[in-house]
């Protein structure tokens, strides 16, 4: 079966269990509405591509390149990104569900996380330098030797952070959320 090219076209409504996406090149595409959800997208190139409303909870994503993708108000829950070709790879979420997700070891600086749902997210080893994290809900998720330089969690909520066991450099944080940095350290706050 040959690679496909498939540039600046509109998917909208694709159900991939009926109807799978063909392995290929996509560029500048916008899926809207998609079900890909436990579908296998590895060795799939997305460049500049936007997801919208749509549904890729526990996908395959083995090699997966995705530059310069943009996911809003996606169910994401249990994707392991840390199974993505990490060349150039570059996501912005809004309005995500990225509940059980898996960032461990990626390089993601610059990354934002705006409003999503992050709960018991994976963020282990990850670079996630001037990140942004404005209104995410942080829940149960794995800090541990994350490099968390400048990264900003002004508005996030319910995060744990050991200073001792990141990178907190000039991160942002605001009170009284800025407790959650004290949260491992077994003392009591008045």
């Amino acid at each position: 079966m040959s690679r496909q090219y498939v540039e600046d076209k509109i998917i909208e409504e694709r159900n991939g269990h009926q109807q799978p996406l063909q392995q290929g090149d996509y560029e500048g595409c916008a899926f809207i509405q998609c079900d890909l959800s436990e579908n296998d997208l590895s060795g799939f190139h997305f460049y500049d591509c936007r997801f919208e409303q749509c549904n890729l909870s526990n996908a395959q994503l083995h090699q997966t390149l995705l530059r310069n993708c943009t996911f809003i108000n996606c169910k994401l829950l249990g994707v392991h990104f840390e199974q993505c070709n990490p060349f150039l790879f570059e996501v912005k979420f809004e309005q995500c569900v990225l509940q059980y997700a898996s960032f461990y070891q990626m390089k993601m600086k610059n990354t934002g996380f705006i409003h999503c749902n992050l709960m018991e997210a994976d963020f282990t080893e990850a670079d996630l330098s001037h990140a942004s994290f404005a209104e995410s809900n942080l829940a149960l998720a794995t800090f541990d030797q994350t490099n968390l330089q400048h990264a900003d969690f002004r508005t996030a909520m319910n995060y744990t952070i050991n200073p001792t066991a990141n990178n907190i450099k000039k991160a942002k944080f605001s009170w009284p959320a800025l407790l959650g940095l004290l949260g491992g350290m077994d003392i009591e706050v008045e």
